[in-house]
Order: C-alpha cells, then sequence, then structure tokens
C-alpha cells in the first residue's frame, strides 16, 4: 500500500501564492517508478488534472495553469511540490495528490492507483 499525505493548503488572497507538499509512504511505493500527480475538485465540479511528474522529472501541466502553477519533485524526500502563483479565486477546491505506478505521464484520474485525503485551498477575492 501507499500513502499520501498533502499538505500545504489554506486561506489566500487574490494574487498570493502557495506551495502545496505531498509526502508519499509505504511498503510498495518506489520514488523510481510511480509517476506523481496533483488534482483539484471544487465543490459541485469534477476532479480536474492539473500536473503530473515522473521520477525522472519530466512532466505536464494543465493549459490552463501553465505559467502560473509548477510541480517538482524531491526523491529522497518522497515528496512532490505543487507551487501556485497569481492565485485566483476559481482556483478554490480541495487539491489532491495521487500515485501512478505505471510510471506514465497520465491526466486521468482513473490512472491512479492512490490517492491522499486532500488539501483545502480556498482564494478570496
Amino acid at each position: 500500500q501507499v500513502q499520501l499525505v498533502e499538505s500545504g493548503g489554506g486561506l489566500v488572497q487574490a494574487g498570493g501564492s502557495l506551495r502545496l507538499s505531498c509526502v508519499a509512504s509505504g511498503r510498495t511505493f518506489s520514488t523510481y517508478t510511480y509517476t506523481m500527480g496533483w488534482f483539484r475538485q471544487a465543490p459541485g465540479k469534477e476532479r480536474e488534472f492539473l500536473a503530473a511528474i515522473n521520477w525522472s522529472g519530466a512532466n505536464t501541466i494543465r493549459d490552463s495553469v501553465k505559467g502560473r502553477f509548477t510541480i517538482s519533485r524531491d526523491n529522497a524526500r518522497n515528496t512532490i511540490y505543487l507551487q501556485m502563483y497569481s492565485l485566483k479565486p476559481e482556483d478554490t477546491a480541495v487539491y489532491y495528490c495521487a500515485a501512478d505506478r505505471s510510471g506514465a505521464l497520465r491526466d486521468g484520474a482513473p490512472a491512479y492507483d492512490y490517492w491522499g485525503q486532500g488539501t483545502q485551498v480556498t482564494v478570496s477575492s
């Protein structure tokens, strides 16, 4: 099993920044195998892909947040990060970390095998 724990969410004013972290652990987790991703879900909306990164640092980011969000990874700490800049009220959502054991860069939620519990991000106007 793999456990994912997100942190770093909170309340921020529009235009502000936040950095989310996700620590992975578990007997079967291998930092050199799993792709890690970030998703978010706003009330009444479907969960949407934001970014993914594989063990080598190759990554993909959703077009609508490109330029404002970046994803990075510290393999030594089994941790990934989502740095968010110029936040807008429409970025308000629960943000989830996920792990895909295939190692591929994929943007569909069903492709991911493990999920964290999420961290709330609220952007006030």
